[in-house]
């Protein structure tokens, strides 16, 4: 069973409506005990880092999704819920993360050429770095579907998939048993569900 942690920020019906479709048992929780049991977990999030951080220490599972994790339980952090993921963020001050990731969370703004949108929304390819699994089942040059404003830098060792945006985009990361996807799988059609699929099937 694959629990979607619900701890206030995300697109929980689409994610779970994805996973469903690729034939995997789905649990929308924030009960900890069901979270423990759980065969894979992945940690959504739409929003600011800062109010998702806080949220998520709040609710009281900011710890044990750390210890879950340094466990060897499969995770997978999607859009904002990767960015989670890394030691902190610079979106609107500065912000504690998960840590579980080498790296930090910048503005495109700065970052990009001018006359680029920001927010980055829309579909771009996938350049593969690193092998990683849950890619199995798709080929570089793949298109996924973006919404952000923020991306993860100073991560060279855990980046398995950039988008060209102006710069290198940091689209995708692994450090172990951790996964992230900048972009959002369950609004990329086929190839989004490919990459659920992969991520389930870890360690099948």
């Amino acid at each position: 069973m694959v629990a979607i942690i619900d701890y206030g920020v995300g697109n929980l019906f689409s994610l779970s409506s994805s996973l469903k479709a690729v034939g995997v048992e789905t649990v929308v929780t924030g009960d900890p005990d069901i979270i423990k049991n759980a065969d894979k977990l992945i940690l959504p999030g739409v929003g600011a880092f800062g109010d998702a951080a806080k949220k998520l220490e709040d609710s009281g599972l900011k710890d044990l999704i750390i210890k879950l994790a340094d466990e060897g339980k499969p995770l997978l952090g999607i859009c904002l819920g990767m960015q989670l993921l890394f030691e902190k963020s610079y979106e609107y001050g500065e912000h504690s993360g998960l840590g579980l990731i080498k790296g930090e969370i910048v503005p495109m703004v700065g970052n990009i050429p001018n006359g680029l949108n920001i927010p980055h929304i829309g579909w771009n390819g996938l350049v593969f770095k690193k092998n990683t699994p849950i890619f199995k089942y798709i080929n570089n040059g793949d298109h996924v579907y973006f919404v952000h404003s923020f991306y993860a830098d100073h991560c060279s060792e855990s980046v398995t998939a950039t988008a060209e945006y102006g710069v290198e985009v940091t689209a995708s990361v692994q450090s172990g048993n951790v996964f992230g996807c900048q972009f959002h799988p369950e609004k990329s059609g086929e190839v989004g569900l490919k990459i659920l699929k992969a991520f389930c099937e870890i360690g099948e």
